[in-house]
């Protein structure tokens, strides 16, 4: 890493978020008003490898000193990775004597009613039953205390659970915590007075909310992964102290704020789905400079596809996620995620279909184009033998494809057993997994009351730009906005994302009679919790945005909508504004309403935040860039649909685009990060903030069949 003469000043932000296969990176220098953005391969065995060899190769390419970076945001998996790999910390859990097998039980829900070998849809993996203990107490519904806390039995069971069961870390619920904490407060006092150094999580902490399955769930959650985290960090954190102390590191959150590393890690279940989050930010921001406030956003990687909407400006939110088929209670943005990617496997069933995913070949040993021993086609190979992608610039040469491979791999496994031509073959495995992302481009738009007509689609991640133009297709979306880094958006996304923190609690009244007096009580308390939390990460006082909501539903209904107050000085009026907004949600969410019914509030949430100075959108530099002419640098044949057949296709470099030119499709235009096609039926503009738009070019259909 160079070192200047300006070292003294801290003018750079670096995002880096790890994937699957490649770990990108953004740095923005406030002083140049300059954007960096590179892709450097992902280091599954060791992932702060990956992340110091990105920070490094970015240090150098701004001509920057460690001691210049202001701001470090980090978008992890590790988490994610933990719960769905099931390699978290060994865990205990504590309950309320005789609801020890809450876990176990979970909602006896089955998603697959016909399916006789399906596996246990409770997380049970967390503890098995011999390492959840009931302890004897008991708080009453309005909490009351009915039993006091036995403190000797919560010292012999945690002592045996430590001793004899070797736990890592402890999980603490008890009945009715949320209305009053005092026994899980106590039980944790007097764990860390036994094991200081044993990770507790408290349901009164986590998630003072009701229905004890899921504050369970999402309190075990947060246990089993906060040693995996804590590890991590502390890793990481020691490594970038080598390099300077002075580096603050901040962590994505599912939510779509970041928070510092030290405050992310006293609630780490925030922390699961955080990767994706990122990207959906960075997409709406780019939309939003762009004037554009209604768009999908699809992250397109090497194993999956991440889907979001945006109405407004604003990512949709979900209060009840999952991780997997578990309940993930846990404010986050509202992302669907399918096993289709770069890396997914074309494969052909026992009936004879082509069949695309959801195994993926990941990044060891990858597709068979990058030579590092796979040998099953996937759509990158698909890709590659159709003429989308430049052996030579994939990833800005970072990995060298080998079209051999991808030939071989597409023809002996797909094209040979179905009798087709190599090119039909591969066109064949993009539109399998074409029609998959569809669908999940409709699950967020059409199941939600939206439609996705009306929405602008915004591709990123590695492989998005290339399927925007046949996604859209689809879905009759007639305009694609791509960002100057799309493929690297989720690290961008990490540097124009706010400070955040949210907190919420039980508050179950009828709205016709509610106590406004408790109302107020109550989110005041939230509000200092996130106040709390906003200063441990230095934000200052009073300085925070402060955002109410609360979760509502008809009397009778088991689950809610998070609804909006526009004031927090609360009234009759303000109740009354809010049954109203109750209503208009729920006719756009299910298609009905009704008035007439008893309206319940559930749930009051507080959500505080504090927006950064953001990176004054210019297009990316690249080191060496060539002087910007406007014309296609090279020419290949690239196979189309519209064509059944191969054609002559000019290349383009992005960076040699010149603000306001159109190109008209077919044609491919190539940076380091992605590469964009260009259909046949749409056309290509290049904006002053560097974006690409595309829109359907009604001056030139397509021709089929020629």
């Amino acid at each position: 890493m160079s070192e200047t003469s300006s070292d003294v000043t801290n003018v750079i932000s670096i995002g880096i978020d790890i994937g699957g296969t490649f770990t990108d990176v953004v740095g923005y220098d406030r002083e140049k008003q300059q954007l960096f953005a590179l892709k450097v391969p992902s280091t599954p065995v060791n992932l702060v490898e990956g992340f110091l060899n990105g920070l490094s190769r970015v240090l150098d390419e701004m001509g920057a000193a460690p001691r210049q970076v202001s701001r470090l945001i980090h978008g992890t998996t590790i988490a994610t990775n933990a719960v769905l790999e099931q390699k978290g910390a060994r865990l205990g859990i504590l309950t309320t004597a005789g609801f020890e097998d809450v876990l176990i039980i979970g909602r006896q829900k089955r998603t697959a009613m016909y399916d006789l070998f399906i596996d246990p849809e409770t997380p049970v993996f967390l503890a098995p039953r011999r390492r959840i203990r009931g302890i004897p107490e008991r708080i009453g519904p309005e909490g009351e205390i009915v039993k006091s806390l036995d403190e000797d039995a919560v010292r012999a069971t945690v002592r045996e659970l430590v001793e004899q069961h070797q736990i890592e870390a402890l999980a603490v619920c008890y009945l009715f915590s949320f209305r009053n904490s005092d026994h899980e407060e106590r039980t944790r006092q007097i764990v860390q007075q036994l094991y200081p150094d044993l990770p507790v999580s408290v349901s009164s902490r986590i998630d003072p909310r009701f229905r004890e399955y899921e504050r369970l769930c999402v309190t075990a959650f947060d246990a089993y992964v906060r040693p995996v985290m804590a590890r991590y960090l502390g890793t990481l954190r020691d490594r970038l102290a080598e390099l300077d102390d002075s580096i603050a590191l901040q962590i994505m959150q599912s939510r779509g704020g970041i928070a510092g590393a030290e405050t992310a890690l006293q609630k780490t279940v925030a922390t699961l789905l955080s990767g994706p989050a990122a990207g959906v930010i960075g997409g709406s921001f780019a939309g939003r400079e762009a004037g554009i406030v209604d768009l999908i956003t699809i992250d397109i990687g090497g194993t999956s596809s991440d889907v979001a909407l945006v109405r407004d400006g604003k990512p949709l939110l979900a209060t009840d996620g999952k991780i997997g088929t578990y309940p993930l209670r846990q404010p986050m943005i509202d992302v669907n995620t399918i096993g289709a990617g770069g890396g997914s496997v074309a494969w052909i069933d026992p009936a004879g279909a082509l069949r695309v995913g959801p195994r993926s070949a990941g990044s060891n040993p990858g597709p068979a184009c990058y030579g590092w021993g796979g040998n099953e086609p996937t759509v990158t190979d698909a890709s590659l033998v159709l003429g989308y992608l430049n052996p030579a610039y994939f990833a800005g040469g970072e990995i060298a494809l080998n079209p051999e491979l991808a030939d071989a791999a597409v023809r002996e496994k797909i094209a040979r057993p179905l009798d087709l031509e190599l090119d039909v073959a591969a066109a064949g495995i993009h539109r399998i997994v074409n029609a998959r992302m569809a669908d999940q481009l409709r699950l967020v738009s059409i199941r939600r009351g939206h439609d996705p007509r009306q929405f602008a689609l915004v591709p990123l991640g590695g492989a998005g730009p290339l399927h925007a133009g046949r996604l859209a297709e689809q879905l009759g979306i007639e305009t694609i906005l791509i960002p100057p880094t799309p493929g690297v958006l989720s690290a961008f996304g990490l540097l124009v994302a706010d400070i955040e923190h949210e907190h919420s609690v039980t508050f179950a009244q009828e709205a016709s009679s509610v106590d406004l007096r408790e109302m107020t009580v109550l989110y005041a308390q939230l509000d200092a919790v996130c106040a709390a939390r906003m200063a441990e990460d230095r934000v200052p006082l009073g300085q925070a945005m402060v955002r109410w909501s609360c979760d509502m539903r008809y009397s009778g209904q088991s689950y809610e909508l998070e609804v909006p107050l526009a004031s927090r000085a609360l009234s009759d009026a303000t109740v009354l504004d809010l049954i109203a907004a109750f209503h208009r949600q729920h006719e756009q969410v299910y298609g009905h309403a009704n008035p007439g019914n008893r309206i319940e509030f559930v749930n009051l949430r507080s959500v505080h935040s504090f927006t950064l100075e953001r990176p004054q959108v210019k297009p990316p530099v690249a080191p060496g860039a060539e002087r910007r002419d406007g014309h296609p640098y090279a020419e290949r044949a690239v196979y189309f649909d519209e064509y059944r057949a191969r054609v002559a296709t000019p290349i383009y470099r992005r960076r040699q685009l010149i603000e306001g030119m159109t190109i008209d499709g077919p044609a491919i235009i190539e940076q380091d990060d992605t590469t964009t096609v260009v259909y046949p039926s749409w056309r290509a503009r290049m904006d002053n903030l560097g974006n690409i738009t595309m829109t359907l070019n009604v001056d030139q259909p397509a021709e089929e069949g020629k």
